[in-house]
């Protein structure tokens, strides 16, 4: 929070201390919704239980529209209140948040709740909850304004004023035909810039871009990005529309896309906060174990040339050198390739390879190039600086060859090439750089030493 939020926060602290309900209810109700629900995070339960008295569950509905609070730690505030008071709580809600609460529940749970919305409030929660997770069901919300591609603009207008209220967004009006089917699409200032006595069928605009309600959230998220929508509606297989999805929801998916991405990347869950250390330590050792069995592959490698480096001890200055930078060069082009492939469905994968190759051989020439001087300077062994240059320059390639093939590999295996974690490439390209750096030396030695 904010300085400003925390003074505030201590002000309404002071009112509930005070059992003053109508100084809390001034300063709460001023604030901001996303305000209003920071602050509720901070208050303990005590604290908690005496404003349900103070606010109404139509004022609290506004701030469990707005939290960003996760839905778990939602569910918790709903046991703390008075059933009568969730049931108006719930039903003054948008569906598609009460979803997200009632998703994390178990069954038991989940059906009492259930059981104190109304019947039409009830249905819509059911439809909507048992959607697969990440889809475009499981985003939508079914409190939108649709009218038929045959009424007026004044009845449309006039329809329009009386479920604003009730509706998430009223940016667009979407029209549907007699059988429900989505047919076009319309902007409230189409309404008030025509004549009450057009025909919505006149006026609209009957070119819309809708989403299956199976769609993957992803997708979804980068047409609303390219079209610049503020909500995007929402069909089923027969065309019929059902829901719409709002840009709120596009950015939180964005935000759970990146996190999901960059924890796949870092080789841990980033979003998952635990204060235990030993279930931290549990969720990370599975992915740690796996790299230290590949890492005991380049330990047997190094020991394979045991001979090798009693022979010339200098060579083992290198390694950690030559595998440090290869790994840093594949993560590069593996966070490079991941991000290509996560934003350009259209790209062409060999212009992608053909330009990580070329990109791999220019630095790994440099690279090389800068080591041979500088190790050839300071062991004063131009034959040493060498093999350590045309190792790294080897080595630099092949990391950077791996870093692209890799998540491309995956992806057309069907799997998210953002599994292709920092830590297996760098392990992986430990392996390769000792595997390259060895044999070149054992080359070099045979050829200009014996």
């Amino acid at each position: 929070m904010t300085e400003e939020l925390e003074q505030i926060k201590v002000a309404l602290e002071a009112t509930l201390n005070k059992r003053s309900r109508k100084k809390f209810r001034r300063l709460f109700l001023s604030l901001h919704g996303y305000e209003q629900s920071q602050v509720f995070a901070e208050f303990d339960v005590m604290q908690r239980k005496l404003i349900y008295t103070f606010l109404t569950p139509e004022e609290l509905a506004n701030v469990f529209d707005d939290t960003e609070e996760d839905p778990v730690e939602a569910s918790k505030y709903l046991a703390e209140m008075p059933l009568p008071y969730v049931a108006r709580l719930l039903g003054e809600m948008y569906t598609d948040n009460v979803v997200d609460i009632l998703a994390e529940m178990s069954p038991i749970q989940r059906r009492k709740y259930l059981n104190l919305l109304r019947g039409d409030e009830a249905k819509q929660v059911r439809d909507l909850i048992h959607y697969e997770d990440e889809t475009a069901g499981s985003l939508m919300t079914t409190e939108y304004i649709a009218v038929t591609d045959q009424q007026t603009i004044g009845s449309a207008m006039q329809q329009v004023k009386q479920e604003a209220q009730d509706a998430e967004l009223i940016t667009y009006i979407y029209v549907i035909d007699d059988q429900g089917i989505l047919v076009g699409v319309l902007s409230v200032r189409d309404l008030i810039t025509h004549q009450d006595d057009e025909k919505i069928a006149d006026i609209m605009i009957t070119r819309v871009l809708a989403v299956d309600v199976n769609e993957d959230q992803e997708t979804i998220a980068e047409q609303v990005r390219d079209y610049n929508f503020v909500a995007i509606p929402v069909v089923n297989a027969a065309e019929k529309m059902v829901g719409i999805i709002t840009v709120d929801d596009i950015i939180d998916v964005i935000d759970e896309e990146s996190a999901e991405d960059y924890s796949r990347l870092a080789g841990v869950d980033t979003e998952s906060i635990s204060h235990n250390p030993f279930q931290t330590a549990l969720k990370r050792l599975p992915w740690l174990i796996t790299l230290l069995f590949l890492g005991m592959l380049t330990a047997s490698l190094i020991n394979h040339f045991e001979g090798l480096l009693s022979e010339v001890s200098v060579l083992a200055i290198f390694i950690s050198l030559i595998t440090g930078t290869a790994g840093n060069a594949g993560t590069q082009s593996l966070a490079v390739a991941v991000r290509r492939l996560a934003t350009n469905n259209h790209l062409k994968i060999w212009r992608l390879i053909l330009n990580e190759v070329a990109t791999g051989i220019i630095i790994g020439v440099i690279t090389g190039i800068c080591v041979w001087i500088m190790v050839g300077l300071w062991k004063q062994n131009l034959l040493l600086g060498g093999v350590v240059g045309a190792a790294m320059a080897s080595a630099i390639f092949v990391a950077n060859l791996a870093g692209s093939l890799i998540p491309i590999g995956m992806e057309k295996l069907g799997v998210d090439p953002a599994v292709a974690s920092g830590p297996f490439i760098s392990t992986l390209s430990d392996l390769t750089s000792v595997l390259i750096y060895f044999n070149i030396a054992q080359y070099f030695l045979q050829m200009f030493v014996n």
